[in-house]
């Protein structure tokens, strides 16, 4: 099963287009990044997902086919967005009798109260007086309250200083480990993302740019070094993403046509991290590395 699953998708806003002809599939059981320049069309594809906005063009399901945004859709979907929409003027205990009305028997009580409590959140102090990271963890306990199938955080560390994102990160990676729960979340930190992500999305231009299990990604890439003008000699195994050409190096971003792929004479080949792949593929927005019968297309 796919958790999202996007065909021909396209939102216009007037004259701007933030997502177009994108196509995407997500499998179940992943903690999946979503990452890109602002503007690439990040927030706007998770809105798309749960409902919040409909699609200008083509069309976007969720756990295995349910129209996003339908009611069987919202009980088994959960969303935390960046601006964290709380009542800024309510206890956190009030906040979250709300939150248990407004999803009826589709709650579970005892999970947010010990959620609460294992973090130290003062039940009767007002959300607005809480810290940016227990007012995120807050918002993440009602979430996760309802059990969620798939669960989608849009840039939910951008605020969070380094000790609230581990936690909040933490919190996400306890409810995958005791639920299955699927994730998306959208992100800048990098760091964070090489830490807990398995799958990865790069968005850019609102195309999907790549899209794949994060440890087959890093297989089928190197970073080559070798002397400046000669990188064409790579190509014929290797598909060079981007390259950075100093006066006596060259160091090349490299994607292998095949598993057995080595490098030429004179060249030396060393892993790639996580933060050099997507740097490397948002440096050149016509490279793409998407999964399936699409072959890589090499700008």
């Amino acid at each position: 099963m796919n958790v999202i699953e996007a065909a021909g998708l396209g939102r216009r806003f007037w004259k701007t287009w933030a997502v177009r002809d994108c196509a995407l599939a997500i499998p179940a059981g992943r903690v999946a990044a979503l990452t890109g320049p602002n503007g690439a069309g990040k927030t706007t594809l998770m809105h798309m997902a749960v409902g919040l906005i409909a699609p200008t063009e083509g069309r976007v399901t969720v756990l295995g086919g349910q129209s996003a945004g339908s009611p069987e859709a919202l009980k088994r979907v959960a969303f935390v967005a960046q601006d964290v929409p709380l009542y800024k003027h309510l206890p956190v205990e009030d906040m979250v009798r709300v939150a248990r009305t407004l999803n009826g028997g589709h709650w579970d009580q005892r999970r947010a109260d010990k959620r609460l409590a294992t973090l130290e959140v003062p039940l009767r102090r007002k959300i607005g007086k809480l810290s940016r990271g227990q007012q995120a963890q807050v918002a993440l306990t009602i979430a996760l309250a309802r059990r969620p199938e798939f669960l989608i955080l849009d840039e939910p560390l951008a605020p969070l200083d380094p000790l609230a994102r581990h936690e909040f990160l933490a919190s996400v990676m306890e409810a995958v480990a005791e639920d299955g729960t699927s994730v998306l979340f959208s992100s800048h930190v990098i760091a964070e993302l090489e830490r807990v992500a398995d799958y990865l999305i790069v968005l850019a231009g609102g195309h999907v740019q790549v899209a794949g299990d994060v440890e087959t990604l890093l297989a089928g890439h190197q970073i080559l070094t070798g002397p400046a003008g000669a990188a064409v000699v790579v190509g014929t195994e290797f598909d060079v993403v981007h390259a950075q050409q100093g006066l006596a190096q060259a160091h090349l971003l490299a994607r292998r046509r095949t598993a057995a792929a080595q490098p030429p004479a004179g060249w030396q080949a060393h892993p790639v991290t996580l933060e050099e792949l997507m740097l490397g593929y948002l440096r050149e927005p016509g490279a793409y590395a998407l999964p399936g019968p699409e072959p890589a297309v090499i700008s």
